[in-house]
């Protein structure tokens, strides 16, 4: 792993740096310290409570570069079945599907997609980034994918643009609905698109249980100029690429 640039250069015990990335407890790296396994820029360090620059020295431990980042930034192709929750008693979570180096940072989900709900679900353990993202004032769009049962037509385009009356009383944002197709059967099935730019409480079922269809897939395929990674398989995770982080921060 190479080491990370560009940061303020304050520097900070180097126990807290380690064992902030993964490399051990405090107590564990004490006693790797005193093994002679961590070097900063070439030289043992034998004390782990020095004080070193997480992002201008090199550290490595054992003979592996350590690379530093404060936060972590993760794109999760979310599976069915899985809940956007830090922890729940009876189902799995989407922190139960993340490797060790990630799990970590301790990340947690940036908003919630439902449990049958799957694609792009953001991880972060940078707070100020999620509240910008989720903050109502900010209207950072998502979109979806669906399939909804019953055929979906103009008049729905025109309503969702609009903005459309919920079951609790709530008219929603205007909203972009686009139909991509139709399959016919024993039922019509409407492929659809649909972006909005708010997150209540499964909003998208409710928007088209509002004009009378019911939603049977949905899947999240961007959030703000962001999109999934289509090469993502379901269930998977990586970290965002700088150039995604930007067009992520382009919407706060």
């Amino acid at each position: 792993m190479a080491k990370s640039k560009g940061g303020e250069g304050k520097k900070q015990r180097l126990d807290k740096i380690l064992s902030h990335v993964g490399y051990g407890s405090r107590s564990e790296l004490r006693k790797q310290a005193k093994q002679g396994l961590i070097t900063v820029n070439g030289v043992i360090v034998k004390d782990s409570s020095a004080h070193v620059d997480p992002y201008n020295d090199t550290i490595e431990v054992d003979g592996e570069t350590v690379l530093y980042r404060e936060h972590i930034y993760l794109m999760m192709n979310k599976p069915p079945g899985v809940l956007s929750a830090t922890e729940d008693k009876r189902d799995r979570t989407v922190l139960d599907l993340l490797e060790e180096r990630y799990a970590v940072f301790e990340p947690f989900p940036v908003g919630r997609l439902d449990k049958d709900t799957v694609g792009l679900l953001l991880l972060t353990s940078d707070g100020q980034l999620a509240h910008e993202l989720l903050s109502p004032r900010k209207h950072v769009p998502k979109t979806y994918e669906a399939l909804v049962e019953g055929e979906v037509g103009p008049d729905d385009v025109a309503a969702f643009a609009e903005g459309v009356r919920l079951d609790d009383g709530y008219v929603t944002l205007p909203a972009q609905l686009t139909i991509l197709g139709r399959e016919r059967g024993r039922l019509i099935i409407s492929q659809i698109s649909l972006t909005i730019t708010e997150g209540k409480f499964h909003q998208v079922k409710r928007m088209f249980q509002a004009v009378g269809k019911k939603v049977i897939f949905l899947k999240r395929v961007s959030m703000g100029n962001l999109p999934l990674d289509a090469n993502l398989p379901e269930g998977a995770c990586r970290e965002l690429t700088s150039e995604e982080l930007k067009l992520l921060r382009t919407e706060i």
